[in-house]
């Protein structure tokens, strides 16, 4: 296996996950600590690749990790946050809140 195997594996497993495939970036970086793989995604594929609580983000890390074992190295994943911060986020105001809130209670 060479040295990327890493990096062409958790390329190969998000692409086939995400909608916007032709975005994805996975960058290598290797320095004392281990290997750290960067990945860059389409914001709109951040809830794909992260799953429900966490749980796909979680599961490509572990692969990640196995790959790095077979290669005797110490593989660590992350996930860079997309331009914009978390995504688009309500410009509701408190009261508009609580007057949905009490509209369902009623």
């Amino acid at each position: 296996m060479t040295q990327a195997s890493d990096r062409e594996f958790v390329e190969f497993v998000v692409k086939s996950i995400v909608n916007h495939p032709e975005s994805v970036e996975v960058s290598r970086t290797v320095d004392e600590m281990g290997v750290l793989l960067t990945l860059k995604v389409h914001p709109e594929d951040m809830a794909l690749v992260i799953g429900r609580h966490g749980a796909t983000a979680k599961s490509i890390r572990s692969l990640a990790r196995i790959i790095g074992l077979r290669n005797h190295a110490r593989v660590n994943f992350r996930i860079a946050e997309p331009e914009g911060g978390m995504g688009p986020r309500s410009n509701r105001t408190a009261k508009e809140v609580e007057d949905m809130v009490s509209e369902l209670n009623a």
